[in-house]
């Protein structure tokens, strides 16, 4: 017999659940070794579903309407795209060899993948499913980025340590520019006014000035106790407002943080996982997920401390992070 006591007490627990699907956020990690993705619900912090892909999964990525997650199946040299609502591979775009890291292009059609073993750049239309262009790159190239106002994209090459400038509306390439050695990640700050490449073997990060392609500042790291070879950063992440910069140091096991605002200066170090990779930053930038290669987990940072959080674990070297924000999680 159902009374009304539990009948009030099963209303609650359901408007608590409710409550919570509402607030969450789910991160999709690609795991490196495991060929698989993990989706970890940012309420609970927990991993709610692993979902198989192709082999080697690095760069992930959301479509615009965040219906689609583009996947870099490295070995299987695709880019697959699932259906977020299904957790489905609906299909494979032709990506040229060996895609690691991708950009899609704001009018969100384009996709901007760089094939390390071929020294190419690949322009996919994902509307019609074809190569619409190839574009001669330095060795190695690795890091890819789109500008948020769709004028450039960068490609980094690791063995010719340059950030090529490929301007969109030719599909041609314009420029170079010498960084530190193996630039890995590049990323433009939301005004378009910088671009940010990280050097892995350098150990620094080349601020340039879009409208001369220059470096106008080099960020360089020391953490007490740490050797200089293990500082190496990758991935970055830079807030909206245009104030920080989180970098990725890799086998440092740290995260920097950087104040634009205050001559690029590193105001802190973030102890996370083992060999920190990528990251990515909540819609509200309030919480950062690191994901940490060797010891197989995600770091949760709360950006308001600069302090880690929670440890969660994942598959096999986690490489690629990527969220989508709530309002847009299907509907069950």
């Amino acid at each position: 017999m159902i009374t009304m006591r539990n009948a009030l007490f099963a209303t609650t627990c359901l408007l608590a659940l409710n409550a919570g699907q509402a607030n969450a956020h789910w991160l999709y990690v690609t795991n490196e070794k495991d060929d698989t993705v993990s989706v970890i619900d940012t309420e609970t912090n927990e991993v709610i579903r692993t979902i198989p892909v192709g082999e080697r999964p690095r760069g992930v990525t959301l479509s615009q309407d965040f219906k689609r997650l583009y996947i870099c199946a490295s070995d299987s040299d695709a880019v697959q795209v699932m259906d977020v609502a299904t957790d489905t591979i609906i299909h494979d775009l032709p990506s040229g060899a060996d895609p690691e890291q991708f950009a899609l292009h704001p009018d969100d059609r384009h996709l901007y993948i760089a094939n390390e073993d071929d020294a190419l750049a690949t322009v996919v239309d994902t509307q019609t499913r074809t190569v619409v262009a190839q574009i001669d790159v330095g060795v190695e190239p690795e890091g890819m980025a789109v500008s948020h106002n769709g004028k450039w994209a960068i490609v980094t090459s690791e063995t010719t340590n340059m950030a090529h400038w490929i301007d969109v509306e030719t599909q041609s390439l314009v420029d170079n520019t010498l960084v530190d050695q193996r630039p890995r990640d590049a990323e433009f700050t939301l005004d378009d006014k910088e671009l940010w490449v990280s050097s892995e073997i350098g150990g620094t990060v080349s601020v340039i000035d879009v409208e001369t392609r220059q470096i106008k500042h080099t960020i360089s790291f020391e953490i007490p106790n740490v050797t200089k070879d293990r500082i190496q950063p990758v991935g970055m992440e830079l807030t909206q407002d245009g104030k920080l910069g989180f970098i990725a140091l890799g086998p440092a096991n740290h995260v920097a943080v950087v104040d634009r605002t205050d001559n690029y200066n590193v105001i802190d170090y973030i102890l996370v996982g083992r060999r920190v990779w990528h990251m990515a930053l909540t819609p509200a930038e309030d919480f950062l997920y690191t994901t940490n290669g060797v010891s197989g987990d995600v770091t949760m940072v709360d950006v308001g401390t600069l302090k880690p959080v929670k440890t969660i674990k994942v598959g096999r070297f986690p490489w690629g992070a990527t969220i989508l924000p709530k309002e847009h999680i299907p509907a069950n």
